[in-house]
């Protein structure tokens, strides 16, 4: 059972420069922040359908940097850099991205009862960098959630 929920309300510039997917996950809240927080477990989701990541360096603390590669099913390497600015066990995890496209996210996770809601936003400095990242990013996104799913119900078997 999954909630999609792509958000883009344009009432306020706040919502304007802000991409948010919700999705209710069917594990536990506990786990699915492991996946968000194991390297191991983070490699092998995060991405659209077809990227694989090579991580370099994940210290999941506030001012700890995140720096992987994300490789493209069509060859392309993307460089990725982004720096933690909250953790909260088992409820949030905010960091700035800090290559190409800049933005923050933050990713928090609500206890339904055996499930999870996990609410995913990207906010941009701007609305026309918003809107330039939506064109693919919605999509990217569904395809993450996606792939995190597949995990969680393989580490759920």
């Amino acid at each position: 059972m999954n909630e999609n929920n792509v958000t883009n309300d344009s009432s306020t510039n706040a919502n304007e420069k802000e991409l948010v997917t919700t999705r209710i996950m069917n594990a536990p809240r506990d786990l699915v922040f492991k996946a968000w927080t194991t390297p191991e477990c983070l490699a092998q989701w995060w991405g659209p359908k077809g990227f694989t990541n090579t991580f370099h360096e994940f210290d999941l603390r506030p001012g700890g940097n995140w720096q992987f590669i994300m490789h493209g099913p069509n060859g392309v390497d993307y460089p990725n850099k982004s720096v933690f600015t909250e953790i909260v066990k088992p409820e949030r995890i905010v960091f700035q991205h800090l290559s190409g496209h800049q933005f923050q996210v933050t990713a928090t996770f609500e206890d339904l009862d055996g499930k999870c809601r996990l609410t995913f936003r990207m906010l941009f400095e701007t609305v026309a960098e918003c809107e330039k990242t939506k064109t693919y990013a919605v999509e990217a996104n569904e395809q993450n959630f996606d792939r995190l799913e597949a995990l969680l119900a393989r580490l759920s078997a």
